[in-house]
């Protein structure tokens, strides 16, 4: 039962490409359950301080970044139903409740759309698993 969206299917899809990118990045910081351990070696430690070793840039992986700004350049429609797609993906609403899921949404907007759905871990699935439901 595909439904007519204000985004197209394929935008949806690259906002989930980019979550998915994103969530790995993240995974990628926090490898072995460490969570950012900063660990000393005595040996290297002295009085003064050397910070040769700070000049070295990290690559930033910019795709939540991006993510975020092209969430926040919705309008209040897009954005109502893409979060709608998610509940929907998620299981909160059956794909042939997607307008109440856009109307919910709508309702509860209280924050920025971007922060509510970069805050889920699994966003990439649920765009996945909501297309699906909705068929497109």
């Amino acid at each position: 039962m595909p439904v007519d969206l204000n985004l197209s299917a394929e935008t949806i899809r690259m906002f989930a490409q980019k979550a998915r990118a994103a969530s790995s990045a993240l995974e990628d910081a926090f490898e072995n359950g460490r969570e950012g351990d900063i660990e000393f070696d005595p040996e290297t430690l002295s009085d003064t301080h050397h910070h040769d070793g700070l000049a070295e840039e990290e690559i930033e992986d910019l795709s939540e970044e991006e993510l975020r700004e092209l969430i926040d350049d919705l309008n209040v429609d897009e954005a109502a139903e893409l979060v709608a797609i998610v509940w929907i993906g998620r299981g909160d609403f059956d794909a042939s409740d997607f307008e109440q899921a856009v109307e919910e949404a709508r309702e509860r907007a209280v924050t920025a759309t971007s922060k509510y759905l970069l805050g889920m871990p699994m966003l990439a699935d649920y765009l996945e698993s909501g297309l699906e439901a909705l068929e497109m």
